[in-house]
């Protein structure tokens, strides 16, 4: 969730997305309070690989266990390839307090389309979700 609605460097947009931008979409994901169930008019879609990664927030505290999602473009230095499970890596994703900058370790990857989307929670107030 982000009220910076840049799209991460290196992202391609989808040629095919299931979702068209300018249309609209009922979200069945819940990585947010108010996001299920909430309708999404859709912004982008983009091809790319989505990780889930755990690690420990650079604010300190318990290490962070199989966090969905993040994707290629917000890992630093990520070239080209994705990366195979396992692997450890510096995360420039800013989506949780202590997140960017921290190492993580790919726990796993999936090529997949992913969407940029404005939305009002079913909690109140209005929010834009980048991939």
């Amino acid at each position: 969730m982000s009220a910076n609605a840049e799209v991460p460097a290196g992202l391609k947009e989808a040629e095919n997305p299931t979702f068209k931008a300018g249309s609209q979409a009922i979200i069945q994901a819940d990585h947010m309070p108010g996001m299920k169930g909430a309708v999404a008019k859709i912004v982008g879609a983009y091809d790319t690989t989505a990780y889930v990664v755990t690690y420990t927030p650079t604010t300190g505290g318990e290490p962070v266990k199989n966090h969905k999602w993040i994707i290629h473009q917000e890992i630093k230095d990520a070239g080209d390839k994705p990366f195979a499970p396992g692997s450890e890596v510096i995360i420039e994703a800013d989506h949780m307090p202590g997140m960017k900058g921290a190492t993580g370790k790919i726990e796993s990857a999936k090529a997949t389309t992913v969407y940029m989307f404005d939305y009002t929670p079913t909690t109140g107030g209005r929010c834009s979700q980048k991939p």
